[in-house]
């Protein structure tokens, strides 16, 4: 199940006009394997902040993403006040739910807790894999998963430990992006 992007190249998603910065996103960055804490950590909430959303809204907000949660620096994350929060609901730049906004700083600390407890959030992450990453090609549409077992298992782990907008359709998505 491939389109053709507007640059002839055959991806799952992206490149149409208007939106070739989707394409360079699918090219370059999805479905590659990531093993930095803060980009998992980046991942991770930027999935959460699309829940309801498209994954188009998201793309178009992750520089305001970045530079409204420090770079996605972990521990700058998990120290942010509620003021300083509250006031990132007039942000244009970022997703201006007030749920999702507050889930960074808690998941940070969730985060952070994980990262003392595994050495980092990578090996707690990769270590429910069982090998490579699998490749899935449905023939059409309707027959795309939203969820794995692996991604229930992760999801009930981490909402178990306190964290928010980690269900387990958004923890496959992320799953799948990573």
């Amino acid at each position: 199940m491939t389109m053709i992007g507007t640059d002839g190249k055959h991806r799952c998603f992206g490149g149409q006009a208007g939106k070739e910065f989707y394409g360079d996103y699918h090219d370059r960055e999805w479905g590659v394997p990531v093993h930095d804490d803060r980009l998992l950590f980046e991942n991770l909430i930027l999935e959460g902040a699309q829940a309801g959303l498209s994954w188009e809204t998201v793309l178009r907000k992750r520089d305001g993403y970045r530079r409204a949660f420090h770079g996605f620096d972990i521990k700058r994350c998990a120290a942010m006040g509620d003021y300083e929060l509250e006031a990132l609901r007039e942000d244009a730049g970022i997703i201006r739910n007030r749920l999702k906004i507050h889930s960074v700083r808690k998941n940070a600390l969730v985060y952070l807790e994980m990262q003392r407890e595994f050495g980092s959030f990578d090996a707690w992450l990769w270590d429910h894999l069982d090998g490579p990453p699998s490749v899935n090609r449905p023939n059409h549409f309707s027959d795309m998963a939203s969820t794995s077992p692996i991604s229930d298992a992760i999801s009930k782990n981490l909402k178990k430990r306190g964290m928010s907008f980690v269900g387990s359709t958004i923890v496959y998505a992320y799953m799948q992006a990573i």
